[in-house]
């Protein structure tokens, strides 16, 4: 077996059944098997992709174990040289697969490689990046303090780290989990995804142990249409344009969680603290900063009070658990 593509689903069988019906059509060189994992959607899919895909390995959870368990799993039985992680919420064009198999063959020195990926109205979008030290980048999202720290970094002349169009083969730290092509060898050595993670940030911490067996690179020819948002779109209802774009609702909460578990587990504790530490100082500092722009502005402002209330909720939640996270202990991540 030269391939085995992993996807995981959360009631999105519509978008799983696209999903497969352009790996089965673009994907002709190589031999492959499907294994599809179920993170206890409670609903027909299993039925409705077997009736059209009898060949799929459908593997059921019988709990919603997120990202990083529910790929473990699948790469638990996988058999292929080669495992494709890939969402549910893609498509794949112009034989891409076959393409991206065929460059990582032709670079032994990599242990894996992403591609250039697409929005829906073929604008490329983020398809991978290189590391910032300590994780600083994750502070960008801050209401008034990311705004300072982009300032800051455009005066120094700051590299921006995220890999948006791919003008050729590129080597990167991390690949986005959208699509994510792993020698099987390389994973049996820098073991498989962390399953402390429920969801986000888990594909980060995984290419920094990866990278430590060989190069990840990104591929600019084949190209997939990544949707954005797909399956945790479902579970947080959440729309592809408010995908990422705030710190204060429930997705939000897990992806400051899953962020401050990534910089402990990958830079260690005393960035782990710095960070935790400005997610903190910006509560008084988003409060201040909404004051004066409420009274300046006449009330018309891009944030609202109860932004700035769910925000501190949202922190309470990562400071409960701000001492297991400093420990390193073994703990499943999920929130909300």
């Amino acid at each position: 077996m030269d391939l085995s593509i992993i996807l995981v689903n959360y009631k999105s069988t519509s978008l799983v059944l696209d999903c497969l019906e352009s790996i089965y059509q673009q994907t002709n060189q190589y031999s492959f098997e499907i294994i599809l994992v179920d993170n206890d959607s409670k609903d027909d899919c299993e039925e409705i992709v077997l009736k059209s895909y009898p060949s799929v390995i459908f593997l059921t959870m019988d709990y919603n174990a997120g990202f990083a368990r529910a790929n473990n799993a699948g790469i638990k039985i996988a058999k292929g040289e080669f495992i494709l992680l890939l969402n549910t919420d893609t498509i794949v064009l112009d034989a891409a697969i076959d393409k991206s198999v065929t460059l990582l063959k032709k670079h032994p020195e990599a242990v894996g490689c992403g591609v250039q990926l697409l929005n829906t109205d073929g604008s490329t979008q983020i398809s991978g990046a290189h590391f910032v030290k300590g994780g600083l980048n994750t502070l960008l999202p801050l209401p008034y303090l990311g705004k300072l720290i982009r300032w800051l970094g455009y005066q120094f002349k700051s590299t921006i780290p995220s890999i948006t169009t791919i003008q050729d083969t590129i080597e990167v730290d991390w690949i986005v989990g959208a699509y994510m092509l792993i020698r099987k060898n390389s994973i049996e050595k820098a073991g498989p995804l962390d399953n402390d993670f429920f969801m986000y940030a888990e594909e980060i911490e995984w290419c920094a142990r990866l990278r430590k067996q060989g190069k990840l690179l990104l591929f600019a020819e084949p190209r997939v249409t990544h949707i954005g948002g797909g399956t945790s779109g479902d579970y947080y209802s959440t729309t592809e344009s408010q995908n990422g774009k705030n710190l204060w609702d429930a997705k939000g909460k897990q992806v400051m969680l899953s962020t401050m578990v990534r910089i402990r587990k990958q830079f260690g504790v005393g960035w782990f603290i710095i960070i935790a530490a400005a997610y903190l100082v910006e509560i008084p500092i988003f409060l201040m900063c909404l004051l004066i722009d409420t009274v300046v502005k006449n009330g018309k402002t891009k944030y609202q009070f109860k932004n700035i209330a769910a925000y501190s909720s949202n922190m309470m939640v990562v400071l409960k658990l701000f001492f297991t996270i400093l420990l390193n202990k073994p703990h499943f991540y999920k929130v909300a």
